[in-house]
């Protein structure tokens, strides 16, 4: 039942991942780091599906959370860069190259090597308050050089920066949000004095904001890559410091865990690299990995671009060509 969720979850999170990238992409540079980008998304009807969709992962990952542990569950959540290729390939009538096919079975192989080799087992000890101190610096200080590195540099750079900080702030959030289901499980009125409440709340916000600016800043690769990939590292490390999540490290098991989540990694950076997310675009401008376009040419509706928009991406070839 904890995996049958947890993939629910990544399949909810690809899906936020299209329509709020989609939602977001036309909104002006200036935006960046203002909440007028959170006022741009809500008016947009695009956005606010992806915003049903993450409400309903929210809900999904939250019981997964409470049944199993957040190293068990975190990692899992990678598939959705499988998912979202096998959309994208789907929505817009692309074949899969190698480089998805490579990449969805380095991430499988991957993760089903973790989940056996480390065993997660434990993970139910009551976090002590020094433990949530430690952990909420650490987070805080990952979150703060994310956004400082992510005020310079290219696109892809700003967007890997931003995606950095929201994987970190989600991972915090979902180490309150087993923590608040836990309190919501013995009595639900007592979650509302407990401070993993609020702190779900403002790491759950901070995150979404943090996501947005990942897509909005540059190419969807690069804020994909590190959303997904970063998240389940900083989980992991998360799980172990406060509820002492049990993982195999004797003899062989630590090497094999360590090489199962280099491979993992591997597929998930060659499936967000993959030309159905990136659109293998040379240029760096702003138009050059947009979705909207794409959607509208899917499904006949007319729509202004660049020239290059109208040409596919190296790579890919349509379904039937």
């Amino acid at each position: 039942m904890v995996y049958v969720l947890a993939l629910g979850a990544a399949l909810s999170n690809a899906l936020t991942s299209i329509l709020q990238r989609m939602g977001v992409e036309d909104a002006p540079e200036s935006d960046r780091l203002r909440f007028r980008l959170i006022a741009h998304a809500v008016r947009n009807r695009v956005w606010l599906a992806g915003f049903g969709f993450m409400v309903l992962s929210f809900v999904m990952q939250a019981v997964a959370l409470h049944l199993g542990r957040l190293s068990e569950v975190q990692p899992i959540l990678t598939v959705e860069l499988l998912f979202l290729v096998v959309i994208l390939g789907i929505w817009f009538q692309y074949t899969l190259s190698w480089k998805e096919w490579c990449g969805s079975g380095a991430a499988a192989l991957g993760l089903a090597g973790f989940l056996i080799f480390a065993d997660p087992g434990r993970g139910n000890r009551t976090p002590t308050t020094a433990a949530w101190a430690g952990v909420s610096a650490g987070c805080a200080v990952a979150v703060a050089a994310g956004i400082l590195l992510a005020r310079r540099g290219p696109r892809w750079w700003r967007a890997a920066c931003f995606g950095t900080a929201g994987a970190v702030a989600y991972a915090f959030a979902a180490a309150c949000t087993k923590e608040v289901t836990g309190f919501l499980a013995r009595d639900w009125v007592s979650i509302f004095w407990h401070w993993q409440t609020y702190g779900l709340a403002a790491s759950g916000a901070l995150a979404v904001f943090l996501a947005q600016n990942a897509y909005h800043a540059g190419p969807i690769a690069a804020s994909q890559s590190t959303l997904v990939l970063v998240d389940p590292f900083a989980s992991i490390l998360i799980g172990i410091a406060l509820f002492g999540d049990d993982l195999r490290t004797s003899g062989a098991w630590g090497p094999l865990e360590a090489v199962s989540l280099l491979v993992l990694f591997a597929g998930g950076v060659l499936l967000s690299n993959s030309p159905l997310i990136t659109g293998i675009r040379s240029s760096e401008t702003a138009d050059a990995d947009r979705l909207g376009p794409r959607f509208r040419r899917r499904f006949g509706q007319p729509h202004t671009s660049p020239a290059s928009d109208s040409e596919p991406a190296r790579g890919i070839r349509p379904c039937g060509s």
